[in-house]
């Protein structure tokens, strides 16, 4: 079964506050975006990366990743838009440079979507997520469970603690059978907006599967978190 990957890499990064796109910010001198690519094709289950950044990027996208099996697109203006504009591709053709990455009808049977804001997501996690969807499950999310209390707050003030045992945070890659993805964004209709895929997969009745996350896949989203990642890094 043939894989393929989305990466939405088309976010402002507005609060990574580093003056550019957060996916082409420099993490230990290379772009966030080029890291959480070779991470996924490291996995060895990944045949052909689609990264889906803004128009103006483009052509510099195309330039950092040259020589991967990658193909850049025009990212949307929400994530959901972005992916679907991803899958819309992936139906309409085969893959540059690697017929492996494709069907004969031209597209992929199993596609993974992942946060380019993820660039530390360690290879045995993208494959394990491949490897639950290969075993039978249509719709597959890493998760780890919280350590901190939650508690529902209105204002400033508590309403309630929640019961955080049946509470998990998700992350990427998460993994569906091309199928399953397809069906859930054709009956979300184009304004539908999710934080993340798997939810899509919910709304319309969908189960998915969880499989267990790693820390290292954490979200590079403020500079707080950029520094984590660095410090990960040197200490490697």
């Amino acid at each position: 079964m043939s894989v393929a990957a989305v990466v939405p890499a088309a976010g402002s990064g507005t609060r990574l506050g580093a003056g550019a796109p957060k996916a082409f910010v420099p993490l230990a001198g290379v772009p966030i975006v080029v890291r959480a690519v070779d991470g996924l094709l490291a996995s060895g289950v990944v045949d052909e990366v689609l990264v889906a950044v803004p128009a103006s990027l483009v052509n510099q996208a195309e330039e950092l990743l040259a020589g991967r099996p990658v193909r850049v697109l025009v990212g949307g203006a929400e994530r959901t838009a972005t992916v679907r504009r991803a899958l819309e591709s992936l139906e309409a053709r085969a893959a540059h440079g690697g017929e492996r990455a494709v069907t004969p009808e031209g597209h992929a049977d199993i596609v993974l979507v992942h946060d380019a804001a993820r660039p530390l997501t360690p290879p045995a996690l993208i494959a394990s997520v491949v490897e639950a969807v290969r075993a039978g499950h249509p719709a597959v999310v890493p998760v780890l469970p919280l350590a901190d209390t939650v508690k529902q707050v209105v204002g400033s003030h508590v309403e309630s603690t929640v019961d955080r045992s049946r509470l998990r945070a998700v992350q990427t890659p998460q993994g569906f059978t091309v199928d399953t993805l397809r069906a859930a964004y054709a009956q979300s209709g184009v304004d539908a907006v999710a934080t993340d895929d798997a939810g899509l997969v919910e709304r319309v009745g969908g189960t998915v599967h969880t499989v267990p996350g790693d820390p290292a896949a954490f979200k590079v989203t403020t500079a707080w978190d950029l520094r984590i990642a660095e410090l990960l890094l040197e200490g490697s």
